[in-house]
């Protein structure tokens, strides 16, 4: 991979940090708990997505310009890995790449994901979402962990297993957005079990159907939690203290839906200041004491 002169990489990173530090996200990006050696590479990772998942949602453009947008993006990704950087991303992209080893393909099903964002808008089966999820989210700790020199067999399929749990967590959590932009994560074969219609999901409608509906969906989104909760303890502290953090602000964003009897169309679920602060104190009582 071509080497870039320092100064270009460091404007690059200082570029990548500012798309980070831009957007607020349920769970921080690069906070003070990575290691500070390690920031930069993920700032590279998450500007390179954000990018590319504003064009997925630039709803204004017809969808054959934003797929256009996302292939040119990958032509850049392409080019990067062949030695050729020229926008700031992908120069911090580059580096990140020789000093870590994250392989272009995960970077490549990202996306696929945000060209799914453009083209599918509904999902027949709870295994289509998942197969979703194994293109927009288990990526991103599969990534992770190969930053943090973590990567293995096992880690990355714990990982998936998280990964997949907090996609459907924001899926829940942002119920009601989603449906305003047209797009709909809950399987439709779950609101045919339980009698639920698009067109009541479209009015708003609460009841005990879509709180049935909604308890299935919290219920195993759970469970997949706890399938990948043995990475907690597979992991390094140097990432475990990060990694605990975000398992919970899922985990607990899943108890706030619970707390309001699932219902996530008229209000969306977020953790206070107080969950925040429950949150750090547990995970530093669990990874660090």
């Amino acid at each position: 991979m071509r080497r870039v002169e320092p100064s270009g990489i460091h404007d690059a990173f200082a570029y990548c940090e500012q798309v980070a530090k831009h957007h607020y996200e349920n769970f921080p990006v690069a906070s003070l708990f990575i290691p500070g050696d390690l920031r930069p590479y993920i700032w590279s990772v998450y500007a390179f997505a954000r990018a590319a998942d504003d064009v997925a949602d630039e709803g204004d453009l017809p969808a054959e310009e934003r797929l256009k947008k996302l292939d040119d993006w990958q032509r850049q990704l392409d080019a990067c890995y062949a030695g050729n950087s020229e926008h700031p991303v992908f120069i911090a992209l580059a580096e990140t790449a020789t000093k870590t080893g994250i392989p272009r393909q995960l970077l490549s099903d990202l996306l696929t994901a945000f060209r799914m964002d453009v083209t599918v808008h509904r999902y027949r089966t709870f295994q289509d979402l998942l197969g979703y999820c194994r293109c927009s989210a288990n990526p991103v700790g599969r990534l992770v962990l190969q930053i943090f020199g973590e990567a293995g067999d096992r880690t990355a399929s714990l990982s998936d297993f998280i990964c997949s749990a907090l996609q459907l967590t924001n899926f829940w959590q942002d119920c009601a957005g989603d449906v305003r932009k047209g797009r709909m994560y809950i399987p439709l074969e779950d609101m045919e079990r339980f009698g639920y219609t698009e067109e009541d999901l479209a009015r708003g409608v609460v009841d005990s159907r879509f709180r049935e509906l909604m308890k299935f969906q919290v219920d195993r989104t759970h469970e997949l939690f706890r399938a990948g909760e043995p990475l907690l303890r597979e992991v390094t502290r140097r990432l475990r203290f990060e990694l605990t953090l975000t398992v919970s602000g899922g985990r607990r964003i899943l108890q706030a839906i619970r707390s309001s009897s699932y219902d996530v169309l008229r209000r969306r679920p977020t953790l206070s200041a107080a969950d925040r602060f429950s949150i750090i104190a547990s995970a530093f009582f669990h990874t660090v004491v």
